[in-house]
């Protein structure tokens, strides 16, 4: 962005100082023309009243000496012609070999009038100036004056004047840049101060600040605005972890509570319901670590229980505990585990978000139908489909199948809030893995549980 403002800034300006520069330039050259002209003009003007009274007396060679001395002292070659184009006197300038824009110059002498190649000459390149005046006396045409000077000299000064200039523009445009530089530094500075500190927020650091915002009101104003978003962000953040360690809390005094119950009633009922009261005592621990990940969740910790896990065990055991749901909504789940797969990962987040899963599967699975669950191993992740033969969604709802609190506007009677997907694919995101959602073939839905083979960071 700072590039572009920069760019924004000084090319225009270049383009003017590069328009102006070439008009400079051009105005020098032809003022240096002009005067050239000017001087020639005026010896050519001498040489006309030398000149008539050369052609008065009849000798040319009043005026021979002032042409050679002109070309000895200057180097500018001149002659005098008679009014039938013949050269009557010269200092070694030729007249009857000239091209047409030189001819046109001596012939619009010998017809009465004064001309010049000034017109054809070029701004910079070095040319022949061609000056030619007519002789009169008594308003009769005698001849013509003509001069020839080279404009060499007039070039290379042109050319010279032409490269300050150039140096000049180049130094004008360095110095445009520069200023545009700590401008854009100056406009750009909160800009980047508000991405440092979105940046660091989207990192976690939710009290990242932006102090000592400089450049214009406008953007200024920006900051002191992000200051105060940020500042309600990080308390609405303060206030739910708050809220959630206080709920995690209040739940795990009356779970303990009840775990001690069920030890009780462990020894009032002897050995003969031991089985059934090991299935409760195992859910009921396994709630209070549910309760653990949550309250990691809610505070926006990795996992920190990453252990290895063989994939195949872990899920079956969660598929046993589903069995009793399944069979009251008879639905049958067949799981099928193609070979050993070791993950390092928090069991109780692998099994938290398939729970969501199945619950959702078991929820929109008909009677009579299966609920085929697949383990298996794909390249450096472990993949888990859950597929259910229900009704499945159209695939615009698929988009919003994770979100919080969606519900498919077919399916509003049926049990749940809307959080059994997000919050399995929040789960999974917590320890690197990710859920994928598609339409199954025959219907239903087939929803995708990517695991890490190993833990993020290792």
């Amino acid at each position: 962005m700072r590039a572009r403002l920069i760019a924004v800034l000084t090319i225009p300006l270049a383009a003017l100082l590069v328009v102006l520069g070439v008009a400079y330039a051009r105005s020098l050259s032809h003022a240096g023309h002009q005067d050239l002209y000017l001087d020639r003009l005026a010896d050519a003007n001498l040489f006309v009243a030398t000149a008539r009274q050369a052609f008065a007396a009849g000798d040319p060679q009043l005026v021979d000496r002032e042409l050679d001395r002109y070309r000895d002292v200057y180097g500018i070659e001149a002659a005098v012609l008679d009014n039938s184009g013949g050269i009557w006197a010269t200092n070694g300038l030729r007249v009857d070999d000239l091209a047409a824009p030189r001819q046109r110059v001596v012939d619009a002498a010998l017809s009465g009038r004064s001309d010049s190649t000034l017109d054809e000459m070029s701004p910079w390149s070095a040319g022949e100036l061609l000056v030619a005046e007519p002789v009169f006396d008594s308003g009769d045409l005698l001849g013509a004056v003509v001069t020839s000077s080279s404009s060499r000299q007039l070039a290379e000064q042109h050319r010279r004047q032409l490269i300050v200039v150039l140096l000049g523009g180049v130094a004008a445009v360095a110095a445009c840049v520069l200023l545009a530089s700590r401008l854009a530094h100056w406009v750009l500075r909160p800009v980047r101060m508000v991405d440092a500190a979105m940046t660091e927020i989207w990192h976690g650091h939710v009290g990242a600040r932006i102090a000592g915002a400089s450049g214009p009101p406008e953007l200024r104003r920006v900051v002191t605005a992000f200051n105060g978003m940020s500042e309600k962000v990080e308390q609405l953040i303060y206030k739910q972890q708050e809220f959630v360690s206080n709920a995690s809390h209040e739940l795990r005094n009356p779970l303990n509570a009840l775990l001690l119950r069920i030890e009780d009633l462990h020894f009032s009922l002897g050995d003969d319901a031991g089985s059934e009261i090991e299935h409760v005592r195992e859910e009921g621990r396994r709630l209070a670590r549910i309760l653990d990940a949550l309250l990691m969740l809610a505070r926006d910790q990795a996992a920190a229980g990453a252990a290895p896990a063989e994939l195949g065990a872990l899920v079956r055991g969660r598929l046993d505990a589903w069995q009793p749901v399944a069979r009251e909504t008879g639905v049958a789940v067949v799981l099928d585990v193609r070979g050993e797969v070791w993950c390092e990962v928090d069991d109780i987040v692998v099994e938290s978000a398939l729970d969501a899963v199945v619950d959702n599967a078991l929820k929109f699975a008909p009677a009579g139908s299966a609920v085929d669950v697949r383990v298996e191993p794909a390249g450096d992740h472990a993949r888990v489909t859950v597929r259910d033969r229900g009704p499945g969604l159209d695939p615009e709802e698929i988009e919003h199948v994770a979100d919080r609190f969606w519900r498919s506007p077919r399916h509003q009677n049926v049990r749940g809030a809307g959080l059994g997907l997000a919050i399995a694919t929040e789960f999974l995101g917590s320890c690197g893995g990710r859920l994928e959602v598609a339409a199954a073939d025959g219907g239903g839905l087939a929803v995708t549980l990517w695991v890490p083979r190993e833990a993020p960071g290792a």
